[in-house]
């Protein structure tokens, strides 16, 4: 074991984050990119477009419910997440080049629907994701003891994972999306391939507290992880909605009616790029440093539910006011409190209601109240959108929905908080 895990020094928490980044990279690439290169490359439309982002939904409901199940239960190659992490990096890698490739992938295979085969990459894609992103986030849990120091591992998870999501927006605004999928590629392979073999795991699961002699006997508190269930499954509604369909909104509203769809198709490229590095710049800046911090005085739970509240204002604003680029990116910037929030605090409180020996299946689980919503918003709210004149619904959608989570999260006990957790003493 390195120093810096014994110690659970900040460079191991760095070190532990990298796997996550893996994939938080090659979903910012698939956020920034796949819409993109489907309606300006492929000439798909809207409603086909969606039809694509519904693969991905479907592979996480399968694929972090069974990779979180068997990843509890094996030890292989010296590690109980370490094989899926590797693997699962290895095969997004291979589906971020296939990306801006999928007329040639298709002349390869014979297939002449373009729609079939960006489904097929968009799939494979995102069950690579949902291979390595259970084990990601439970070898968290699995190396940091319950308190103060596992929410200090998911926050330093989204600082880190949320930089370099920065990052792949920054190329793509700059440089170009191909740029950023081919470099994309590559620090994919590096960041789940390498530090998985540094992190030393646990043969043995337990439910150990910050303190070496106590182990806590609190079994799952189904009550409260239901209401997580719910509320975080709303707030993911309105995000997933944001990100899949914003292309529309910002054709529609930033550019003068004139202008050909071709140049309004591709104009919008680098709009959504720098909105979304806004957000995610917002989104890794506040979570160690700000998120952290604020929630050990007022609880995790009471954060996160503001934090969802601004995401609602800054979406309603949007929807209700803004018609230029730099009206957006202000917007953004306030949403990114609610995105910070979103990818790093729940899962820590989550991760305390659950039996930590089942932590890979727990992890799973939580994972539907984010696959589920996807799967809802490019089934059902692709169509809504596409038959609606004003695109303005778009933020109107999501406003309403992460409204509903900042409520329903206020329903949630915290229990650092309320300090309901039961121990015993060896």
């Amino acid at each position: 074991m390195l120093t810096i895990q014994e110690r659970l020094s900040k460079p191991f928490y760095a070190l532990l984050s990298l796997p996550s980044t893996a994939m938080g990279f090659a979903l910012s690439i698939q956020i920034s990119a796949l819409s993109w290169i489907l309606t300006t490359r492929y000439n798909l439309d809207i409603h086909q477009v969606g039809l694509v982002w519904a693969a991905g939904p479907l592979a996480g409901i399968f694929g972090q419910v069974i990779i979180g199940l068997i990843s509890d239960n094996v030890w292989v190659a010296g590690g109980r997440r370490r094989p899926f992490i590797v693997a699962g990096g290895v095969l997004a890698s291979l589906m971020l080049l296939a990306l801006p490739n999928i007329d040639k992938v298709a002349h390869a295979l014979g297939i002449g629907n373009l729609l079939i085969v960006a489904t097929i990459v968009a799939l494979s894609l995102d069950l690579a994701i949902n291979i390595s992103f259970n084990p990601t986030r439970s070898i968290i849990a699995d190396v940091t003891p319950e308190g103060n120091e596992r929410t200090k591992g998911y926050t330093w998870m989204q600082t880190i994972s949320g930089f370099f999501g920065v990052l792949a927006y920054v190329i793509g605004a700059t440089m170009g999306n191909y740029v950023l999928i081919y470099a994309g590629a590559v620090l994919v392979v590096l960041f789940s391939v390498l530090p998985p073999f540094l992190i030393s795991e646990p043969r043995t699961l337990a439910r150990v507290a910050a303190s070496a002699d106590v182990t806590l006997t609190r079994s799952t508190d189904w009550s409260q992880l239901w209401r997580v269930y719910l509320a975080h499954g709303f707030s993911w509604v309105g995000v997933q909605t944001m990100f899949v369909f914003i292309i529309a909104f910002i054709q529609q509203k930033m550019f003068a009616a004139g202008v050909a769809p071709e140049a309004a198709s591709k104009g919008s490229g680098p709009i959504i790029a720098i909105a979304f590095a806004v957000l995610n710049t917002v989104g890794f800046l506040l979570p160690a440093f700000v998120l952290e911090p604020l929630s050990e005085r007022i609880g995790r739970v009471r954060v996160h539910g503001l934090a969802c509240g601004l995401m609602a204002l800054a979406y309603g604003a949007i929807a209700l006011k803004v018609a230029s680029p730099a009206g957006l990116y202000l917007c953004m910037a306030v949403a990114g409190i609610g995105w910070a929030s979103i990818v790093s605090i729940p899962f820590a409180i989550m991760s305390e209601l659950v039996d930590q020996r089942r932590m890979g299946l727990f992890m799973g689980i939580f994972n539907l109240s984010v696959v589920i919503p996807q799967l809802l918003v490019s089934l059902f709210v692709g169509s809504v959108i596409q038959k609606a004149a004003d695109k303005n619904v778009i933020f109107l959608i999501s406003a309403v929905t992460l409204a509903a989570s900042a409520v329903l999260w206020m329903m949630v006990r915290d229990r650092r908080a309320s300090g309901g957790i039961g121990v015993a003493r060896h």
